[in-house]
Order: C-alpha cells, then structure tokens, then sequence
C-alpha cells in the first residue's frame, strides 16, 4: 500500500546538507537532490523540503535516519492509507523527537491507553499538571519550536519524489 508525505528539513548547517540527501536516498531507494535554501529564521542554516509517495511506514524510516544529527531541525509527515493511521515526526536539537498517530485531517489521534495514563500520572503526582501532560501527549512544545521556521519556509519550493518498487 503507498501513501504521501513530506520531509521538512527546517534548518541544517550546510556541511550536513549532502549527507541528509544522502540518509533520505537510502530510505527514498532512488537519488534524491534537495534544493536548499537560506533559513531566515537561523541564519547560517539551510532548509529544504520534498513531498514523496513510498509504501505506508517510510515516514518512521526518514525520521530514524534522520533524528542522529544534533544539529537539525525536521519534521516527517506521512498520510494515513488503506492499512495505517497517518504519522508525523517532529524532531529539534533541544527537545529530541516527537512522534504522533495523525488521522485524516492531520489532526492528532491520542490513543486511549496513552490519554489514560497521562490523567493518571496527573492525579497520582501533585507537581504533575493534566495541562502538561496533554502538552507532551500533543507535542506543543515542538510545535512552539519549530513554527518560526515553518513560517520563515513559506513560499519555498518543493519537489515531488516517487520511490522506486
């Protein structure tokens, strides 16, 4: 079964720019050139970002190739299909990698156990909020993060890449 994503590299310092392209290839099956551009919400850095089409779980693929370099701002997305729920990858050099089950819409799909277990820590540990827990169960702070460099992406060009079966 295929399905649709998007890899956002938000910034990357350029000398990791042709390993990323490279880690991503590995994952993709097929050479992928990215075409990168300034990242005005870090100066310095580079972004870049490529739609693919691949067989359901390639999200989880790109982001553990990609989650190692300490330096590099990312997110994964890939579109739920006929036999998977969506995904999406968030990963910042400060606060590691978010992973989250998305549902048509993209929203978020917070799975019962998970939810269960957030009030639970809330009600069994007083400096523990129910506020915060949702927070980590929604990846706010990832979100919070990384949206000046979405925002600073707008505009930006992007590719479409189908992997090779």
């Amino acid at each position: 079964m295929t399905t649709r994503g998007v890899v956002y590299i938000h910034a990357a310092p350029p000398a990791l720019c042709p390993h990323v392209e490279w880690a991503i290839s590995g994952v993709l099956g097929v050479r992928v050139a990215l075409e990168w551009t300034p990242q005005p919400a870090s100066p310095g850095a580079m972004r870049a970002e490529l739609s693919w089409q691949a067989t359901a779980g390639t999200a989880a693929g790109l982001a553990s190739v990609l989650r190692d370099w300490a330096h590099l701002r990312f997110e994964v997305t890939e579109e739920p299909s006929g036999s998977a729920e969506g995904e999406r990858y968030s990963s910042t050099p400060a606060l590691g990698l978010f992973h989250a089950t998305t549902g048509v819409h993209g929203d978020i799909l917070v799975r019962e156990d998970r939810l269960r277990a957030a009030v639970a820590r809330a009600a069994s540990d007083p400096a523990t909020s129910l506020n915060r827990e949702l927070d980590l169960l929604l990846g706010t702070a990832w979100d919070a993060e990384l949206e000046p460099f979405r925002y600073a992406g707008d505009g930006a060009p992007v590719r479409w890449l189908h992997q090779v079966v």
